[in-house]
């Protein structure tokens, strides 16, 4: 038995679900333009529309606890391309988060590169094994962490080029990300205000700059930010000391 009484927030819950249902709507819409206006996109998936109901999932577990702190992600990779969930490798969605047998919807065209699979996946993702490991280190079972954190991404496609090769939202033109990337802002805000946030931790420079934006646009905004590495292995800073100094970093910043 759990030795935490946990309240939930029904109305945050909603207003969390609303915010995201929409922005799922209308990413499906303006990934299919991305793809017709950037020659670097060949493929959007939207893991929101074909992991909705894992998605929507995590939230009603896990977004009514009470969180103050908004560790925002840039966009999905491996792990929420499957599972629909920010940082979502398959083993920690299961092992930690508790949310198994949900299947996703059935996608009609998929790069023979990217197939995806659902919570069924067995290839972990390592950025998501190392920040749900790190968060499990520092608070225990979900329901605990989330009364502290609750995780999120900003840009909800998962982009790829002819190839298959990944294209993150930095690297798209201005003027033809110019709506989505406002869509995502204010969605971003919508959820951050339904938590009554009072610190957002930028995971890497996109997130922060994100982050920044948004905030100088708000009035008498007293949200604090802070950054902390990406995990990648692709950063060489998580890399260090077999992921120590990210661990000992990433910990500084948590409430």
């Amino acid at each position: 038995m759990s030795p935490y009484c946990y309240l939930v927030d029904d109305k945050r819950i909603k207003k969390i679900i609303d915010s995201s249902a929409n922005l799922r709507d209308r990413a499906t819409i303006l990934g299919k333009k991305l793809t017709e206006d950037c020659s670097n996109i060949e493929w959007a998936y939207n893991p929101l529309d074909y992991a909705w109901d894992i998605h929507k999932k995590y939230i009603e577990l896990y977004s009514g606890l009470g969180a103050k702190t908004v560790i925002l992600g840039m966009n999905p990779g491996h792990g929420m391309g499957n599972t629909g969930i920010p940082f979502g490798c398959p083993e920690q969605v299961n092992k930690y988060l508790k949310i198994k047998d949900i299947k996703i919807k059935k996608i009609k065209k998929m790069h023979p590169k990217r197939t995806v699979y659902g919570l069924k996946c067995n290839k972990p993702e390592i950025s998501g094994r190392r920040i749900w490991g790190l968060i499990k280190d520092i608070y225990g079972e979900p329901r605990n962490a989330f009364t502290k954190i609750y995780v999120m991404n900003h840009f909800p496609l998962w982009m790829f080029d002819k190839k298959g090769r990944n294209i993150t939202p930095d690297k798209l033109p201005s003027a033809a990300s110019k709506t989505i990337l406002e869509l995502c802002d204010s969605t971003v805000l919508e959820i951050a205000n339904a938590l009554e946030a009072e610190k957002v931790i930028a995971v890497g420079n996109y997130a922060e700059k994100r982050v920044q934006k948004i905030i100088s646009e708000e009035k008498d905004s007293n949200v604090e930010l802070k950054k902390i590495p990406h995990p990648s292995p692709a950063n060489p800073l998580s890399n260090k000391e077999e992921g120590a100094i990210w661990r000992k970093i990433v910990t500084a910043a948590m409430p």
